[in-house]
């Protein structure tokens, strides 16, 4: 029989509990005053706590930031991957439109979390490798969709551009790590993908198209299933 775990004892869990606190308030200074004017003293002031005391749980502002920019993408990867599991296996289009729109929703309802993670960086801040992993769960939830497709007897429509060689390198470097059953041409498709819905939601939340896109879900809904049938996902 494994060894279990030994129980938490109580002064991790109330380190836990004012750990949370602490994030909740940083995410009010983000909605209030951005990633840029994030600061821990401001946080310790609203949470009636001296500056030395918040510095017991993140050393430095960067250290929360990260905790903040690791949850964000932890949420945002979870409710991609809770969507995308309620989809027949067999349905590619769908799975893949279940995650571009739980992605969606998860931006709508957490816009200041989305701004913090696909928004302008924050100067002076350097994210850690700690962050990649977490920044991956969609990525990887999307080339696992491909992947699955493709063995399923999917395939994309014929390119009709030429692969640039340092592109090629970059997609056979990337599907040695990731991918190996699809193709650069297809590593490529499922890069452009990602890009392109990260940078459909931005373009909403950021007003980018006022104007110009007045009903915005079906205009995401058009767009996204005109990249599913790029990526090969319709038979």
């Amino acid at each position: 029989m494994a060894p279990q775990s030994a129980p938490r004892t109580a002064r991790a869990r109330a380190r836990d509990e004012l750990s949370r606190e602490i994030k909740d308030a940083a995410r009010r200074q983000l909605a209030e005053h951005g990633a840029a004017g994030l600061s821990l003293r401001a946080v310790a002031r609203e949470m009636g706590m001296v500056s030395s005391a918040i510095y017991r749980y993140f050393p430095s502002r960067d250290d929360l930031l990260t905790a903040l920019i690791i949850d964000s993408y932890d949420a945002l990867g979870t409710a991609a991957e809770q969507a995308e599991a309620g989809a027949r296996r067999g349905d590619f289009p769908g799975r893949w439109m279940a995650v571009v729109r739980a992605a969606r929703r998860w931006a709508l309802a957490r816009p200041q979390e989305w701004a913090l993670i696909f928004g302008s960086p924050v100067p002076g801040y350097q994210a850690p490798s700690d962050t990649v992993d977490p920044a991956a769960r969609i990525p990887l939830l999307v080339l696992r969709i491909c992947s699955q497709a493709t063995a399923a007897g999917h395939s994309p429509p014929p390119g009709r551009r030429p692969m640039p060689r340092p592109v090629r390198s970059d997609m056979k470097a990337l599907g040695q790590i990731v991918a190996w059953q699809l193709s650069e041409a297809d590593l490529a498709r499922a890069v452009l993908a990602w890009t392109e819905l990260i940078g459909s939601i931005s373009f909403e939340l950021f007003g980018h198209l006022h104007g110009v896109v007045r009903d915005y879900e079906p205009y995401f809904d058009y767009q996204m299933r005109g990249i599913g049938e790029d990526l090969g996902l319709v038979p």
